[in-house]
């Protein structure tokens, strides 16, 4: 069986297939609608095969479907029907969570995704649970308005960096993770990394996706 693992993200869709054949991706951006998405991707990936697909998307999932609009795209998400677009089984999981489990070693995982917002997923002895600490009042705003992009452009990198230690702080508090991964692509935008945190790799994203089949 062939995978094929998309991470749909605010500023590109990418896509990649099991093995060493590199990832592709094209922009996307708040205009971006499913029907769009689909044929990007099936363009892109016009000369691979596979056979199933994993989708790591920026929202809510549950029961394997979308229960909430993305932020930072366009809308039509809610009830889309993947399998019968793509014309192959799907499986669904927030983006978050699907670099979380690519990024899985062992014990409690805490994820975080600096991204164009803030990501967030544990993973206990394998098993992934979503999170949304993005959207938790922090300071003067959301977690996602300090740490995310937002924050970044508009406090500047140390200011932004500060703030990123602090939150690491009070989920480690929270959570007591034994592995604390710092992903996203804004990651490394960081100078140092907080104390028992590692920066994740968004390749793993795509392992995460290949792992929801196995």
């Amino acid at each position: 069986m062939k995978i094929l693992t998309i991470d749909i993200g605010g500023t590109n869709i990418k896509a990649k297939v099991e093995g060493p054949i590199e990832r592709r991706k094209f922009p996307s951006g708040t205009d971006m609608i499913p029907e769009t998405m689909v044929e990007g991707v099936k363009e892109m990936t016009k000369d691979w095969d596979y056979d199933v697909i994993s989708i790591g998307f920026p929202g809510i999932i549950k029961g394997g479907k979308i229960i909430t609009e993305p932020k930072n795209l366009g809308e039509g998400w809610i009830g889309f029907d993947f399998e019968q677009a793509f014309g192959k089984p799907i499986k669904l999981m927030n983006d978050a969570a699907m670099q979380a489990l690519g990024s899985y070693k062992e014990g409690v995982l805490l994820f975080l995704g600096l991204g164009t917002g803030l990501g967030s997923a544990i993973v206990n002895d394998g098993k992934v649970l979503p999170m949304e600490l993005a959207h938790l009042t922090y300071r003067k705003g959301t977690f996602e308005d300090y740490v995310g992009f937002r924050g970044y452009e508009k406090r500047g990198q140390e200011k932004w960096q500060e703030h990123v230690f602090t939150v690491v702080e009070r989920f480690q508090a929270a959570f007591l993770p034994d592995d604390i991964v710092l992903g996203g692509g804004k990651s490394k935008l960081l100078t140092e990394v907080p104390e028992g945190c590692r920066l994740g790799n968004n390749q793993l994203a795509y392992e995460g996706g290949f792992r929801m089949w196995k």
